[in-house]
């Protein structure tokens, strides 16, 4: 990893997620309550010991720029560093026109690095993942490329780029959301889904950027860097259902997740908070860092009877929450929110320093950052009123944005 430079991409706007990204770019987005959706792919190259790492942003980029300089604030002194890059018009006149066009009008970090090979990842994926694996992989293979996968029933395959491999998992083609993929040689019924993970020796995605920018093309490394290798240079498929981090149970093994519609997020969220869940915060031999909140406790109020008890059940409930005689269950609650007597908070998710009312009642909703609960009023049931006021996903969850008066 000394000589890896990561680059992550977190410049995407993230349009799917409705009124959570009309202040924030995805990356941003909170997660689990103290979390952002960045802090996975940071925590999994830090952990990784993959430390001097670049990060593009181009819109909305305000409060991830902030997180991520207060959140990993490494040493430069030992060569490390966690370096945001906002969009410069290196090139020219033009904001970034695709993935790998974002890497070439940064390709300077990567000659100035000296680094021999680069871990080009998302910044808007939830997931766990030892990098080291993947790399012994790279070079085992002595690959010129390889793309992290992982395995898709066929019927999925129209959502994902898909990857053809054979039976030493070289890379023989690639279709961006074929209406069928081709199979997996060894697992029939499965294909393999690209995660946009990348890890490329320099002089050769140098070589290749430098050719596709001359091109009429998307400037993307699905549509066109990854096909326009294929022929003629060792571009592998490392499967990630085999990558394991330290202190990961079974059930973890492959756990990897699109949030990219406010359903897929409300889920993903749901499963971290459950009696069991998948994806384990709480694993101490892969630490998980973000943004340090100096907040005091958080505080269950009152126990007058069943009405006036404060109490949380199945929840996340993060530092600085008081729920002061009021009923929170299946729910996560970010910094600093404030439940107020004989409210019901369920199944949602509060952003940081929400303030829910008494007698209040809120149901299958993100409500984001700052939002005061009037006292008194129901949200969640009532999805026709709901929908004239906010925005309600496919599945019923209600979103109610930052700055909302209700």
């Amino acid at each position: 990893m000394k000589n890896t430079l990561g680059m992550i991409l977190a410049g995407g706007r993230g349009t799917r997620l409705g009124p959570l990204v009309q202040d924030r770019a995805k990356p941003a987005v909170p997660f689990a309550g103290k979390y952002r959706i960045i802090d996975f792919v940071l925590n999994n190259f830090i952990n990784s010991g993959l430390s001097k790492i670049k990060v593009l942003t181009q819109f909305k980029a305000d409060s991830l720029i902030r997180h991520i300089m207060v959140a990993y604030n490494l040493p430069r002194s030992m060569g490390m560093y966690v370096d945001p890059v906002p969009a410069q018009m290196r090139i020219g006149e033009v904001w970034y026109r695709g993935t790998a066009d974002a890497i070439y009008q940064n390709s300077n970090l990567i000659v100035d690095s000296g680094a021999e090979r680069v871990a080009v990842f998302g910044g808007d994926h939830v997931y766990k993942m030892d990098i080291n694996q993947m790399m012994e992989f790279h070079t085992s293979k002595t690959a010129d490329l390889t793309i992290a996968a992982i395995p898709v029933r066929q019927d999925q395959s129209n959502q994902f780029g898909i990857i053809e491999v054979n039976e030493d998992w070289q890379i023989v083609g690639f279709e961006e959301k074929p209406a069928e993929g081709k199979t997996i040689p060894s697992k029939p019924g499965w294909c393999l889904a690209s995660m946009g993970n990348y890890i490329f020796n320099s002089d050769v995605l140098i070589e290749e950027l430098d050719a596709d920018a001359h091109e009429d093309s998307e400037h993307d490394f699905g549509k066109n860097i990854i096909r326009a290798m294929i022929p003629h240079r060792r571009v592998y498929a490392y499967d990630f259902a085999t990558n394991r981090v330290p202190g990961m149970t079974d059930k973890e093994i492959g756990y990897w997740r699109d949030v990219g519609t406010v359903d897929a997020y409300y889920e993903a969220n749901m499963d971290v908070r459950s009696v069991s869940p998948v994806l384990n915060l709480y694993n101490v031999a892969w630490p998980f860092r973000t943004y340090p909140i100096d907040y005091p406790p958080a505080k269950f109020a009152l126990d007058e009877g069943p009405t006036r008890r404060g109490h949380a059940v199945e929840c996340l409930v993060s530092e600085g929450c008081i729920i002061s005689g009021a009923m929170v269950l299946r729910s996560i609650l970010s910094p600093g929110c404030f439940v107020h007597s004989y409210a019901q908070v369920e199944d949602s998710i509060l952003y940081d320093k929400v303030d829910v009312g008494r007698h209040a009642k809120v149901r299958r909703a993100i409500v984001d950052k700052g939002v005061r609960i009037p006292q008194g009023i129901e949200i969640g049931y009532n999805l026709e009123e709901d929908r004239k006021r906010f925005f309600v996903s496919e599945s019923g969850i209600i979103v109610i944005p930052k700055g909302a008066k209700l």
